[in-house]
């Protein structure tokens, strides 16, 4: 049960828009939007930064996809790692690779410029920071300043997102909960233990 009661779509109309874009990449609106509308001026900060951060950049959809969803481990926030985790497998990362994410450093499946992107989200996230300047040496061997800025960006928005849900309690929709039950169950993710009692 949400801390906080999000509101029903048809009260947040002059969203629709915005909503339809998101419908349109991963399949549904999250729950987490619904209630933020409760503060439409902060509802409307959060979507233009989403939309910068998660829109079209230097940095491909994908591997933003499996930095949310690694910040998210780091951070423990079941219900964005189902959130990215599905997003991943929207955008054509193979379920395989997603659930392989808590493994990067050894699987196959990525290559080292991901293993850069990816041990940045994880130390980024870690609490106390982790990140020191070597990783940002291996970074540079395969991303520009402005590649790096959107990794960060990306890191930093899951801070935001991985706060917010957890705190509220944000009951998860039915897609993400369905592909991250199936998929990431192996890793100690559980349906019904992605959002604190």
């Amino acid at each position: 049960m949400p801390n906080v009661e999000p509101l029903n779509r048809e009260d947040l109309s002059d969203f629709e828009p915005a909503f339809k874009i998101m419908e349109g990449a991963v399949g549904f609106v999250p729950r987490s939007l619904f209630t933020m509308g409760r503060r439409p001026n902060i509802l409307k900060s959060f979507s233009a930064l989403a939309m910068s951060v998660f829109g079209p950049g230097e940095v491909e959809a994908t591997l933003k996809q499996l930095v949310a969803m690694m910040a998210s481990v780091a951070a423990g926030c079941r219900y964005c790692q189902a959130h990215t985790s599905a997003s991943a497998a929207q955008f054509g990362v193979s379920a395989e690779k997603v659930a392989a994410v808590f493994e990067f450093e050894t699987s196959d499946l990525f290559n080292d410029a991901e293993r850069a992107a990816l041990r940045l989200a994880r130390d980024a996230a870690a609490v106390p920071n982790a990140t020191t300047p070597a990783h940002f040496e291996e970074l540079r061997r395969h991303f520009n300043d402005a590649q790096i800025i959107e990794i960060t960006a990306t890191i930093s928005l899951m801070g935001w997102l991985n706060r917010w849900n957890d705190t509220m309690a944000t009951e998860l929709e039915d897609e993400p909960l369905t592909f991250a039950a199936d998929h990431l169950s192996n890793h100690g993710w559980e349906a019904g233990k992605h959002v604190r009692k």
